[in-house]
């Protein structure tokens, strides 16, 4: 086992590495933030406004409303990776590691804007009359020949093996660590409840998981964040040398854990990159599979929205679990049992007393249920690729059954291997955003320079879209 653990930590450490993805990421990222001309700045106020005020548009096409993509798709992403893996980047990279989340979270703006506009530009309708969309099916339809369907069917593959490790065996497991932790619940007990609600859940699929995410994603944000303001403002006193230490170590990779021996610069941006990437998923292509679902009239719009995902996930939720953790000190203690990811809870503790704990506990929980329910939607869509609607009630049977593995099994080695499957299932979308990134700016100027404030109706985006490349694909049958 120990030898197996070595195997997958060296793999992961290359795929992470500086010659792989990192470097693909960070490039990517800025390919796009050019050639869309800074997008994530620019329309990021629209943005917000049409995905979390407006958040419905005026069209029938799609499954779920604007809004209900978006949460669905931070219900993916807000998870476990805020909480537990923001404090092992500072664990391992220092404070510096925070900063490499900033910037990959901002470049990966760019990123998600362009995958989840190819995922309404190129989604299809199934064989049930539902939208079905992401990589599995842009790549290959959006890159023509044998090498678009390559790359289509290696996303789809590693997208539904990631779907059992990020998505749902390692999110069990930390609920059911900090329900026994905190509360003394038996992982038997959590494994049972955890199973059977998700599993209700799973009956109604995408307009089910719309509806439950849209309920209860944006109060579990929002009560995090308002605790984690009480934490900072306790703290307050802190937040310059917290700053301080952020951008310093950026660039100098002073560590914690293990002592103050140092880290070499690389260290530092490889656990913020990869953190990041874990916790937003931007350049994934995951998010793409909920935005191709959306009600929408143009694949600009939703990609807009779901922009704004990346925005909430990192540069909110990731930014008040790092400041919390550096400006209470706890990172300065390391962990002599390497757990690093108690180190949010002893923030909160340290300041909150017991009901710290409890906050991180249920923050926890349901931010690991919510990501439950995104990855299983987007496993079910890339079964559904790759064998057809009959896969789709099977897969979901086994995913709720795999809820109750991950809740009672120790998991050390899933998660290294749940680290790979991310970065094999990233670097096919990389491939194809690099290799669509002329289409997504030539569509997406075009459409913006006609409706810069995302506010004209749909009557009058088809006049204006009148003669320009067709981009509504709602209507062409899935195929494989």
């Amino acid at each position: 086992m120990d030898q197996l653990q070595s195997i997958l930590d060296s793999i992961g450490a290359f795929v992470w590495g500086p010659w792989l993805l990192i470097p693909l990421l960070l490039g990517t990222g800025i390919v796009l933030t050019v050639r869309l001309r800074f997008l994530q700045l620019r329309k990021l106020g629209p943005a917000l406004n049409l995905g979390l005020i407006r958040r419905a548009d005026d069209t029938e096409g799609g499954d779920i409303s604007q809004f209900q993509a978006l949460t669905t798709a931070l219900a993916a992403t807000v998870g476990v990776g805020n909480i537990v893996g923001v404090a092992t980047a500072i664990a391992i990279g220092g404070p510096g590691a925070l900063f490499w989340m900033w910037v990959t979270g901002l470049l990966g703006m760019a990123s998600k804007y362009a995958e989840a506009f190819l995922g309404v530009r190129f989604r299809t309708t199934d064989a049930r009359g539902e939208k079905s969309g992401g990589p599995q099916y842009y790549l290959q339809r959006g890159i023509k020949g044998p090498f678009g369907k390559f790359l289509a069917l290696w996303f789809a593959i590693f997208a539904v093996i990631a779907s059992f490790g990020i998505g749902n065996m390692t999110q069990g497991n930390a609920v059911a660590a900090q329900m026994a932790g905190t509360f003394d619940i038996p992982s038997w007990v959590t494994a049972i409840v955890l199973t059977v609600v998700t599993g209700i859940v799973l009956i109604g699929g995408i307009s089910s998981i719309g509806r439950v995410t849209a309920a209860f994603v944006p109060v579990m944000i929002l009560l995090y964040i308002i605790f984690g303001m009480v934490v900072l403002v306790a703290n307050a006193p802190e937040l310059p040398q917290a700053l301080a230490d952020i951008f310093n170590m950026a660039f100098t990779g002073t560590a914690a854990v293990g002592g103050f021996s140092g880290s070499i610069l690389i260290l530092v941006i490889q656990m913020g990159v990869a953190r990041g990437i874990f916790s937003n998923e931007s350049g994934m292509g995951s998010a793409a599979i909920a935005a191709a679902a959306a009600k929408t009239t143009h694949p600009v719009r939703q990609g807009l929205v779901s922009m704004t995902q990346t925005f909430i996930d990192t540069i909110i939720v990731v930014s008040f679990t790092g400041l919390i953790v550096i400006s209470t000190g706890v990172w300065e203690q390391g962990n002599a049992e390497g757990q690093a990811g108690t180190m949010t809870s002893e923030a909160f503790a340290g300041t909150l007393g017991e009901v710290g704990s409890v906050v991180v506990a249920l923050s926890i929980a349901f931010f690991a249920f919510s990501t439950m329910l995104g990855w299983s939607y987007y496993g079910e869509r890339s079964v559904e690729r790759l064998v057809g609607v009959a896969g789709v009630v099977p897969y979901r049977v086994l995913f709720t059954a795999v809820v109750f593995i991950g809740c009672t099994v120790p998991l050390s080695i899933v998660w290294s291997f749940a680290d790979i499957a991310n970065g094999l299932m990233a670097l096919p979308n990389l491939i194809g955003l690099l290799l669509l990134s002329g289409l997504i700016a030539r569509e997406t100027k075009h459409y913006l320079d006609n409706d810069p404030k995302l506010t004209a109706s749909k009557s009058e985006i088809d006049k204006f879209m009148e003669g320009h490349e067709r981009h509504d694909q709602d209507e062409v049958p899935a195929k494989r």
